[in-house]
């Protein structure tokens, strides 16, 4: 099955761009970047915890990279679902982060909310198909 996702296109300083989609966890949109660079799929904390207060979260003894910093705290949590289009991804497992100073600069250019980044883990599993032209983002179910 393919799914269809709108991408918004943001251009940032010094010719770069970052690809932005709307998610959902339960009745929670969330806004999120597209990173072919970033192993994993990621929240942030705080936010995380504001929406989902019960969820347990699976401290890391290894320090993430990236993201802006050398390394940071990490944990796991696993979503009871989240939904990308029309694509439902159950008991989802994400890196948690604290993504506070990624968060305050969308805020301070302008840019709205931001709460985490969809990565490489479900961008591979799902065979991603980047169309700029289109400002779409098509995954590919193999089931």
């Amino acid at each position: 099955m393919k799914y269809k996702i709108k991408l918004k296109y943001i251009e940032l300083e010094a010719d770069g761009c970052h690809l932005l989609l709307e998610a959902k966890i339960g009745k929670e949109k969330l806004c999120l970047v597209v990173d072919t660079g970033a192993s994993k799929t990621a929240l942030d904390t705080d936010w995380l915890r504001a929406i989902l207060p019960g969820l347990d979260f699976e401290k890391q003894e290894q320090a993430s990279a990236g993201l802006g910093t050398t390394t940071m705290e990490s944990a796991l949590a696993v979503l009871p679902q989240l939904k990308l289009g029309k694509l439902q991804l159950r008991h989802l497992t994400v890196a948690v982060l604290d993504l506070s100073h990624i968060r305050e600069s969308y805020r301070q250019l302008g840019l709205g909310e931001l709460h985490g980044v969809l990565g490489g883990d479900i961008l591979q599993l799902y065979k991603a198909r980047i169309s700029y032209p289109k400002n779409r983002l098509t995954l590919y179910d193999a089931s």
